[in-house]
């Protein structure tokens, strides 16, 4: 793991850490693919979502702290479309926590914990615009599926996804 680099399970009293953490890196990495006050709106709405995912512990959530300061979340749980494999629904670092290793550090803790839990495989999707967590997850030993699909984030503009899959098998 990197140096000063802690991974945790989220609890109950972390969705303001993870919903500051989403805004953030949604204000930096997703910008360019809305239009402004639909994103003004999406921003927000990230930033206060995660009180009652974590409440309904429908999936976990994992954290990476660089000095304590929690910079990374991953968000998985079983796969809803591959029986035996989980899905990473989310993974989003802080702007501030680029370049720090907190990233790299979190998606090996994720891997483990899923590997742990008897999963045969993970996937996950990310938007085919955005080369660098298309380079981060390939650096991380995913490969592209194939699969394209198109995902309305709700303003009603569907935006091309690209599947990312990795085997345990």
């Amino acid at each position: 793991m990197a140096e000063g680099i802690a991974t945790f399970q989220a609890t109950t009293d972390d969705g303001d850490v993870v919903g500051e953490i989403h805004a953030e890196s949604w204000k930096v990495a997703y910008e360019g693919f809305f239009d402004h006050e639909y994103f003004t709106e999406a921003v927000r709405s990230r930033r206060e979502k995660w009180h009652a995912t974590l409440a309904e512990e429908s999936g976990t959530i994992l954290l990476a702290a660089l000095a304590g300061r929690p910079l990374t979340f991953s968000y998985f749980g079983p796969s809803p479309t591959r029986p035996g494999d989980a899905e990473i629904f989310g993974f989003y670092s802080h702007p501030d926590g680029w370049g720090t290793g907190s990233a790299g550090a979190l998606i090996t803790a994720s891997l483990t914990r899923l590997r742990e839990e008897g999963f045969g495989g993970v996937h996950l999707w990310t938007l085919r615009d955005t080369p660098q967590s298309r380079r981060f997850y390939a650096k991380s030993g995913f490969t592209e599926s194939g699969a394209v699909r198109k995902h309305d984030f709700g303003d009603g503009n569907p935006i091309d996804q690209v599947e990312y899959e990795l085997s345990f098998r």
